[in-house]
């Protein structure tokens, strides 16, 4: 018969490997289809409108027609990953926009959070914000080492 401390012991392991990244779409909000990769980062945030009202973010964050982000940040498809892993913050002097395995240090997470050490105003500016799911998702991708994945 089974010890009930080893019972526990097994319950404990077998919900930590299969909730390491929980029902994601619980938590994904407007934007259910949301994983912690970069290519679904880059469709479902940056290339596209959510539910919420929130425009994509290569509405602003694009040199498309003569436009010319003021941090110099394009977020369009294949020059997005380039343009935020290991790239410093134009606007804060000594961070990085994304660190890879370090979302707390990493100042797009910052901007996005509305934290107190940010420049500017926070992202997306004016709003709607992305929802704390999705942030966590991203952060989660940041933490898995921010693979161009």
């Amino acid at each position: 018969m089974m010890s009930p401390w080893y019972a526990a012991a097994l319950l404990l392991l077998a919900t930590l490997a299969s909730g390491c990244d929980e029902n994601l779409e619980s938590i994904a909000g407007p934007t259910p289809n949301l994983t912690p990769t970069f290519s679904s980062i880059e469709r479902e945030i940056f290339n596209a409108s959510d539910s919420s009202g929130r425009a994509a973010c290569t509405n602003c964050h694009t040199d498309a027609g003569g436009r010319n982000p003021p941090t110099g940040m394009v977020l369009l498809t294949g020059r997005a990953y380039d343009a935020i892993v290991n790239v410093p913050a134009r606007n804060k002097p000594g961070a990085t926009r994304i660190i890879p395995g370090d979302p707390e240090n990493s100042y797009f997470i910052h901007k996005l959070e509305d934290r107190t050490d940010i420049v500017g105003v926070r992202m997306p500016q004016r709003g709607p914000y992305l929802t704390d799911g999705q942030i966590s998702i991203i952060k989660r991708w940041v933490q898995l080492g921010a693979r161009r994945d």
